[in-house]
């Protein structure tokens, strides 16, 4: 019997994911869509790239003094950072506007089950994107890319979806709460932006705002990422950008369960769980 349910257990992700990819490529023209916006997001970063023209830039120097393939892997795994922000309060807010979210209540899935699950999808897509992303800069603009340490470059990309997500099981317990006007997406994920190197090293900024950058995960992401893809930097020297994902991933994600665990609790007591 618990091996059956343990089974069961292991199968509901699956489930979701399965359902979401259903309900997705019944829109084949936004699946098309999405493939052409890549293309030609990747064609505006080239040209804009020749601004530069072949002079090496200083602050560009350390990922390979290339613009263009610096700005393409922000882009490309930044999209990491909006979907764990997004979908999982997402799911939530849906839930509770459509009224999907009450009728899974009632059944033995638990809330975490359902909002992790319910995101699966959406990280398993934007990881096809950043492929893509990688493929058309290759491909068609003759971006360079090191395969040689690809393990820590996954490493990386794991602990930044870690990281990442915890932000998001905070963001969706405050929509758990207050049902709209989450400050966690919109503090993190402009801050981000600003500090965590997507469009312009972090080393532009001022020292001060360099020190700020250094909280965000985002930051140590996109440099390790950008190390270990440009440069093929050993893992010696990408050590420092682990560790540091490490630490986000360690404290963030129990603290991410906890602020979850008591905002379900809270909004079972006010009897406000699936009021919108």
């Amino acid at each position: 019997m618990e091996l059956a349910n343990i089974a069961i257990g292991m199968r509901k992700p699956f489930v979701f994911v399965k359902k979401d990819f259903i309900a997705a490529s019944s829109y084949k023209l936004a699946f098309i869509m999405q493939f052409l916006n890549i293309v030609l997001s990747v064609a505006v970063f080239f040209f804009m790239s020749k601004l530069f023209g072949t002079s090496m830039i200083p602050h560009l120097k350390p990922y390979g003094g290339d613009y263009f393939s610096f700005v393409l892997i922000g882009v490309a795994f930044s999209d990491y950072l909006g979907i764990a922000l997004g979908s999982m309060s997402g799911t939530i807010r849906n839930g509770q506007v459509m009224g999907t979210l009450e009728a899974l209540l009632v059944t033995q899935t638990e809330i975490p089950t359902i909002v992790i699950s319910s995101s699966l999808y959406s990280f398993i897509w934007t990881s096809i994107r950043v492929i893509v992303y990688l493929l058309v800069g290759v491909l068609a603009f003759n971006m360079k890319i090191h395969l040689a340490n690809l393990g820590s470059a996954l490493l990386i990309l794991l602990l930044t979806i870690v990281a990442f997500s915890s932000m998001g099981i905070i963001s969706a317990s405050f929509i758990m709460v207050l049902k709209r006007g989450d400050p966690i997406t919109w503090v993190f994920t402009n801050l981000s932006w600003l500090l965590g190197g997507l469009y312009y090293p972090v080393s532009v900024l001022p020292d001060w705002l360099q020190k700020l950058s250094y909280l965000l995960p985002l930051t140590y992401a996109l440099e390790g990422m950008r190390l270990a893809l440009l440069k093929g930097a050993p893992i010696s020297e990408l050590l420092p950008h682990i560790s540091a994902l490490v630490v986000f991933a360690a404290i963030m994600l129990p603290i991410s369960v906890l602020c979850f665990k008591y905002a379900v609790k809270k909004a079972k007591r006010d009897g406000s769980l699936t009021q919108y």
